[in-house]
């Protein structure tokens, strides 16, 4: 009697994910989904803004030549000779590297415009002209729009009231969206020019600029939000992608698959590691595709994000499969499957709204990758830098791994 040769276990894994690939081209929502994630992203991508507006724009009412004027009496009742007031009215209070200041003939104009009924452009010679939004007026098209989000005016007998050594107030317009720090840096730039204006010194010594700036000084080469954006559309990808995997894994427990394939040569162990490099593989991919279509890649980082997105694919395939093995339906998967994914968003948009991450969101095991994905592409990290996170991505990934495997394990024995 002639006896079959021993089929290999690389064989049987391989006819696995054969077939999981098949099943995976079937399911039409999610490869829609899949393909609509991968296209929707890399427009998304180019069609942000690549600049940086660092430069805050400050509307001042009324000029600073007629604030000079309406307090020259004053300044001549204390003292002020008339050289010192043309050098006042001479002066330069927009050479602040992060303020641009815009001068307007009047407060109501300057509530118009920074609650957006007007609109003001700047010409190429440099004059100013006015919108009117809701007269229906033509935008110029030869002129470029000035945001105006910050406004400030002053009473008329502000300057002599600080040289006297009065107290006087200013009128401070900023729009909803401006953050409360910059109001305070305004309130601040106002005093120091107040102080300028009546010709005194400020009452307090300010230290060395290099004394109080903590980390790089980013003033003049700040990332864009397409340059912030680009490693964190792989990120997505990949978390689209679990949704995917757990949606294949779910399916075919539902419908004891591998409970049909067990009258087979295959081995519970033989599908699981199908499950883990097919899932791996096919988020690698993605991954990959979408870093080549927004030109993440250079010579020097090719290999490092290679790893990174290994590493990323491996750890979301382990979520998947652990979402896939715990839903017992579509809406449980579903369920499991926002439960599991939320909370790993949140250091995404942590490093893309900078600030100091809590400890808590540390803790996430997303929080190692998206921090390699924005060192590698933003920071321009190399591999001494990155080792740390890559260890902690690398441990996150076999913790998951494994521990959806035992799950899935026992699962496939229960059926």
């Amino acid at each position: 009697m002639r006896i079959p040769p021993a089929i290999s276990s690389a064989r049987i894994v391989g006819a696995i994910m054969k077939k999981d690939l098949r099943l995976y081209a079937r399911n039409r929502v999610y490869l829609f989904l899949t393909l609509l994630g991968l296209l929707s992203l890399g427009v998304l991508f180019w069609v942000m803004p690549d600049e940086v507006e660092e430069a805050i724009i400050l509307a001042v009412s009324p000029p600073v030549k007629e604030i000079v004027e309406q307090g020259r009496a004053g300044l001549h009742e204390l003292g002020f000779s008339e050289e010192k007031l043309m050098e006042l009215e001479r002066a330069d209070f927009s050479n602040e590297e992060s303020i641009e200041l815009v001068e307007l003939e009047s407060e109501a104009l300057l509530r118009e415009v920074i609650a957006g009924t007007h609109e003001l452009y700047r010409t190429g010679d440099g004059d100013l002209l006015v919108r009117n939004r809701a007269a229906g007026e033509k935008r110029p098209g030869d002129a470029h729009r000035l945001q105006i989000e910050l406004g400030i005016v002053f009473p008329g007998t502000f300057i002599a009231d600080v040289a006297g050594g009065k107290q006087s107030s200013v009128k401070v317009y900023a729009d909803s969206a401006v953050p409360e720090e910059i109001r305070a840096a305004i309130e601040g730039f106002v005093r120091e020019n107040g102080y300028q204006l009546a010709g005194r010194e400020l009452p307090v010594e300010l230290p060395e600029e290099e004394a109080i700036i903590l980390g790089p000084d980013r003033a003049g080469t700040q990332d864009s939000l397409r340059e912030k954006l680009r490693p964190l559309l792989a990120f997505f990808i990949l978390l689209i992608e679990t949704f995917a995997m757990a949606s294949l894994v779910s399916t075919e427990l539902l419908q004891r698959t591998v409970t049909a394939l067990q009258v087979t040569p295959m081995k519970i162990g033989h599908f699981l590691a199908a499950k883990i490099i097919f899932g791996t593989v096919m988020a690698f991919l993605q991954g990959l595709l979408i870093l080549l279509l927004v030109g993440a890649f250079t010579p020097h980082n090719w290999l490092l994000l290679f790893t990174i997105i290994l590493l990323g694919s491996l750890l979301f395939t382990g979520v998947a499969m652990l979402i896939g093995a715990a839903g017992k339906g579509f809406l449980d998967q579903l369920i499991y499957a926002l439960l599991f994914t939320i909370p790993l968003l949140i250091p995404a948009f942590a490093m893309l709204f900078p600030g100091t991450a809590s400890s808590w969101i540390r803790m996430i095991p997303s929080f190692p990758l998206v921090g390699l994905l924005m060192g590698v592409t933003v920071d321009l990290a190399g591999w001494s830098e990155s080792l740390p996170a890559l260890a902690a991505t690398a441990l996150w990934s076999v913790l998951l791994c494994g521990a959806s495997l035992a799950v899935l394990k026992r699962k496939v024995k229960s059926l």
